[in-house]
């Protein structure tokens, strides 16, 4: 799927630095710095998507009582995360859980691409962090009306769900809770800009991802339970 080392959705690489102030990195590095004095157990990782969560209040609802870091940079592609990860982001954490949604910015890459680049950070994911339970969400439907991005983000989730089936401690989470009409179009009051959340909506998308985080911490601490038996 991921077409090898040929996919450019699943080698990883820097933002460019198009503005000249360092804003991405800078990011990145406050990240890599988080992991030094912070022990979270629940790990988020993405996009837009994510790092906007964190600024709604459903967050300290739902995810700060479970001890979460937020780690979304908005704009990030596949290959962004990749690399973030692969340069800091995971030392120095032993997360229980990490919720990974990434894909839907990776307008130049094929559908088949972008899952493979999602398979190359599952694959980073179950090696570095062995012992968490990784969540991967599932691409949102974009745009007011039916558009080629819908369908190629649709075809990512589906690759993406079969690839993951054959995975241990690794599950995908559709968390669409119907944001298209039956007329085929978006709600504004779903998504403000027909791509990003409103805070109606995020409270849907997070009851979605909380009870499935709590399920898998649950599992977690009973492995841990067995495991010192």
């Amino acid at each position: 799927m991921s077409d090898g080392d040929n996919n450019p959705a699943a080698i990883p690489v820097s933002v460019a630095d198009v503005q000249g102030d360092s804003r991405w990195m800078s990011q990145h590095n406050r990240f890599v710095a988080d992991t030094k004095d912070k022990e979270p157990d629940v790990l988020f990782v993405g996009d837009s998507l994510i790092q906007l969560l964190h600024q709604f209040e459903i967050w300290h609802q739902l995810f700060s009582p479970l001890h979460a870091l937020n780690f979304g940079i908005a704009g990030d592609a596949t290959q962004h995360v990749l690399w973030r990860l692969q340069n800091g982001e995971l030392e120095n954490i032993r997360p229980k859980v990490i919720v990974l949604w990434v894909g839907t910015n990776n307008h130049e890459h094929t559908a088949e691409q972008v899952a493979g680049g999602i398979e190359a950070i599952v694959h980073l994911l179950n090696q570095q962090q062995p012992q968490a339970k990784v969540i991967v969400l599932g691409l949102l439907p974009r745009g007011k009306d039916p558009n080629p991005l819908r369908v190629k983000n649709a075809l990512v989730n589906k690759l993406v769900r079969n690839t993951l089936e054959i995975r241990s401690n690794t599950s995908f989470l559709d968390v669409d809770p119907g944001f298209v009409n039956s007329d085929g179009t978006i709600s504004q009051n779903d998504m403000y800009d027909y791509l990003h959340l409103t805070r109606h909506a995020y409270t849907s998308v997070c009851n979605l991802i909380h009870g499935r985080v709590q399920q898998l911490l649950s599992e977690a601490v009973c492995d841990d339970l067995n495991s010192g038996l």
